[in-house]
């Protein structure tokens, strides 16, 4: 199962204002109101979007992600925010959140990538269906990496562009004068375009030597973050030598692990997994690695990754990642 911090559901339930009860809201996540905020307390992603979804019934939710997006502070993110202030440059900020979020986050990436003319592209990749929730979050993430970078930046910053995939909220005038820009919806994927002159842009609070410290600080986190348990590695050896047969089922691959069913949703369980969140993300890894090989079609690389119809592959890729496989191949030559 995929986790998110409570800190955003502590202050999008704030935000709402009056139309929410905030005991009976933040206790549906399983979180006490009366309880101090902690980051490092996690919610399941799904219950988060539901309660966003619930609290969408009972207010106006369309500036609501972009106020909370802007309440964020760096030091709201522990070592992680430390380390973007620290940071020479917003570029090394950014490059900072690409590299570690993993250790803030289980749902959401980010990419730095050329964009148009002295442009770069800050992306942000969220798995998983488009629905409600999901929505809100992604922009209330993208206005926290805005209000991050007004944090450090040395002039007044506003972003190119904002790009979000999913279809526009009745009116976009408010997110428009937030960001300071054009803010495009349905577009191919969810980023922020910030010109290269603002990347190389030193940050006022830049600091080499604390930077130094910050970062080997969270490489050694990074470290043990990257050891997955024996149980995990060998559920993913599993998955990927049976998925040419389709889908693999829970039950076979427990079995092939000497264990019951039960007993691996269990342990997967404590590691914060569930098989389906396992079964993606091994599709994902081999697909990402067949595609550097080119030696494999397309027509192959969705067969071994357990999809009938390249369609389907070309879909769920483009869902994991916000590009089709051909585009990934082209850009990883």
């Amino acid at each position: 199962m995929a986790y998110v911090t409570s800190l955003f559901a502590r202050k999008m339930v704030a935000a709402a204002g009056t139309g929410i009860a905030p005991k009976a809201a933040l206790a549906s996540v399983g979180l006490d109101d009366d309880a101090p905020w902690d980051p490092k307390v996690m919610i399941p992603a799904v219950a988060y979007y539901e309660l966003l979804e619930n609290m969408a019934k009972k207010v106006d939710v369309t500036e609501l992600p972009v106020h909370v997006g802007a309440s964020m502070r760096c030091d709201d993110y522990g070592a992680l925010g430390l380390a973007w202030k620290a940071a020479p440059t917003l570029s090394g900020s950014c490059a900072r959140i690409e590299r570690y979020a993993r250790l803030w986050t289980g749902v959401v990436s980010y990419e730095l990538r050329e964009g148009g003319p002295n442009q770069t592209l800050f992306i942000l990749h969220r798995t998983g269906e488009r629905r409600l929730g999901l929505r809100l979050s992604n922009e209330a993430t993208l206005a926290s990496v805005v209000s991050l970078c007004r944090q450090v930046c040395s002039v007044p910053f506003s972003p190119v562009e904002v790009f979000m995939q999913h279809a526009a909220p009745k009116s976009k005038a408010y997110h428009e004068d937030w960001f300071g820009c054009p803010v495009t919806f349905e577009a191919d994927l969810d980023a922020v375009v910030i010109s290269n002159e603002a990347m190389e842009r030193p940050n006022i609070l830049g600091d080499a030597g604390i930077s130094r410290y910050l970062i080997s600080h969270l490489e050694a986190e990074l470290s043990e973050f990257n050891s997955p348990p024996p149980l995990v590695t060998q559920a993913k050896e599993a998955i990927a030598q049976s998925l040419n047969q389709g889908a693999p089922r829970m039950t076979d691959i427990a079995k092939g692990l000497g264990l019951s069913a039960r007993s691996f949703h269990r342990r997967l369980s404590e590691h914060g997994l569930s098989f389906q969140t396992l079964t993606e993300e091994t599709r994902r890894e081999l697909a990402e690695g067949l595609l550097r090989d080119e030696q494999y079609s397309l027509a192959d690389i969705a067969f071994l990754t357990g999809f009938s119809e390249q369609s389907s592959f070309t879909r769920a890729f483009k869902r994991w990642l916000g590009k089709t496989p051909a585009t990934y191949r082209k850009s990883h030559k």
